[in-house]
């Protein structure tokens, strides 16, 4: 079973515990090494979001910047908190970010600018939010959308992972079904959109998450469904394991399971970051000083 994990969150941003409660579950359960991924969202619109109300209710609306300046603020403390904690445990422990991509080129000019400040070892691709006129969109505001403006906004989702792809930006991609969460995009009509962004994937040397925590959803299976982890196979797309873990106890949940389904699924191809044996797919214009 795979023994390491890199996709989490902590206190700051919206998990439940500090860097050093998720590094001491970590050891406990037995992982090599960890990385620490919570999220960047940057867009001037995120604040006018219906989403950024709930999350301010929920106590979690410290994810969402209207500005890279802002973003990066957070992230400079945040990153001086894992290097103190990587320190004093001397457990392997990466800084990572789970960065949402936004087809804009100042979006773009932006996020390399904060990625050259920050200098993370490893970046997540996300796609939580998709631009519609100007109007940011979270998957939950589709819920109870008009149908003609789910389908438009679900294709512009995988329009944006795409993008994301072509971009060579990301170390691997996250939950890549995320629409299922709110029971979109299950349909054997969006097969042909699935295997399009699973081609530009593959041509892209793109690499992509099974993600637990999908198991915990009415449809109780991973990110992504087998249809999807079949198309991955069939590219020989790599994958890599994450509990996208907003708490300690959710750390390496349901890896054996994840990684069964993947073999069922045909998968042989599995991916390891920083074990000094393969290269970064990330372009070297973004200057951060990572490996893979």
């Amino acid at each position: 079973m795979q023994n390491f994990s890199f996709h989490m969150h902590t206190i700051g941003f919206d998990g439940r515990n500090t860097v050093e409660e998720m590094v001491q579950a970590a050891r406990d359960t037995g992982l090599k090494k960890i990385g620490i991924s919570n999220h960047f969202i940057v867009h001037q619109n995120i604040k006018d979001s219906k989403m950024y109300q709930y999350a301010v209710r929920g106590n979690y609306h410290t994810i969402y910047n209207a500005s890279f300046e802002e973003a990066v603020e957070k992230f400079k403390s945040h990153y001086e908190e894992i290097d103190r904690v990587k320190e004093k445990t001397g457990f392997p422990v990466y800084k990572g970010m789970e960065a949402d991509f936004f087809l804009d080129n100042r979006w773009k000019e932006g996020f390399e600018k904060a990625c050259e400040i920050l200098k993370p070892d490893y970046i997540i691709g996300a796609t939580h939010f998709v631009v519609l006129k100007g109007e940011v969109s979270n998957s939950h505001d589709l819920k109870n959308a008009a149908k003609e403006e789910q389908n438009m906004l679900l294709y512009k989702y995988y329009q944006n992972i795409r993008a994301a792809a072509k971009s060579k930006m990301f170390d691997f991609f996250a939950h890549l079904d995320l629409m299922k969460k709110v029971g979109l995009g299950l349909e054997s009509v969006w097969e042909d959109i699935e295997r399009q962004t699973v081609e530009v994937l593959a041509l892209h040397d793109a690499r992509v998450e099974i993600n637990t925590s999908g198991f915990h959803l009415p449809c109780g299976e991973p990110y992504p469904s087998m249809r999807l982890l079949k198309m991955l196979a069939k590219y020989d797309v790599p994958v890599i394991i994450s509990d996208d873990a907003h708490n300690k106890e959710r750390i390496a949940d349901r890896f054996d399971a994840a990684e069964n389904l993947a073999i069922d699924a045909g998968i042989e191809n599995f991916y390891e970051p920083f074990t000094g044996t393969q290269s970064s797919i990330n372009v070297k214009e973004i200057s951060t000083g990572r490996q893979a």
